[in-house]
């Protein structure tokens, strides 16, 4: 076991704890006892790192075709699901510039994020948050950004990909992304990272939409496919 991983802490990283009414109340698994539910995110999880492993992946983009489908929420729970692996760290990034909403499912009273670090130099010291879960850190989306399509694909968003992925090679990277269909921004983005995590909602996603982003991603390792609030109230992956 990598004791380093075991043993982290955070001393220049701010620290906050959520309210665990507040996490309950938005589905996050902290807030709820062992079940049936919570064991989904946990084969989701299982089910995400074998397939990272064996392709040595250390990004994931998760997108949705439209909006509503719960790709945050998968975002918020299949990263703290990650953290539970006592030789994994994993990074939650806020992508989804026009519609932020890691830091309200987490209850973290946060202001500056992503766009902050990349319109004006803000220091990434700064700008990560602890949500009170070991091994987990969280990048808020921060200033709103009008071009986002054009500063996800900006040389310093690649290089700051680039330098997540190799500073702790233990690290598992997740980016929360628009939906696919609402904007350019998720899949102007993917060639940057390994894979693709695409979640759709059994009642309001519609079939066309579905077939349309498939096709947009066909160039792209598109992961899996995660159906959200289906009928018997759990999550279903597929590859």
């Amino acid at each position: 076991m990598n004791t380093e991983v075991e043993n982290i802490s955070y001393t220049q990283t701010r620290i906050f704890k959520s309210d665990l009414q507040a996490l309950k109340n938005n589905r996050v698994v902290t807030g709820f006892k062992p079940g049936a539910w919570v064991e989904a995110y946990k084969m989701l999880r299982t089910r995400t790192l074998q397939a990272m492993e064996c392709n040595t992946w250390s990004t994931l983009a998760v997108t949705s075709p439209s909006s509503e489908s719960g790709n945050s929420l998968t975002c918020v729970n299949l990263a703290i699901s990650i953290a539970m692996e006592l030789d994994r760290t994993v990074l939650l990034v806020d992508a989804n510039f026009n519609n932020p909403s890691i830091h309200k499912l987490l209850d973290l009273e946060v202001e500056q994020g992503l766009g902050d670090y990349l319109l004006y130099d803000k220091p990434l010291s700064e700008l990560l948050v602890n949500p009170g879960i070991d091994r987990m850190v969280v990048l808020p989306a921060g200033e709103p950004v009008l071009n986002s399509t054009e500063i996800l694909r900006s040389p310093k968003m690649v290089e700051l990909v680039d330098e997540l992925k190799t500073r702790y090679p233990s690290r598992v990277i997740i980016f929360d992304m628009p939906p696919l269909l609402a904007q350019a921004d998720a899949l102007s983005f993917s060639p940057y990272v390994d894979s693709v995590l695409l979640v759709i909602d059994e009642g309001h996603t519609k079939t066309e939409d579905l077939n349309y982003a498939a096709k947009l991603l066909k160039d792209v390792n598109l992961l899996g496919t995660v159906y959200n609030r289906n009928s018997d109230d759990k999550i279903k992956y597929t590859d």
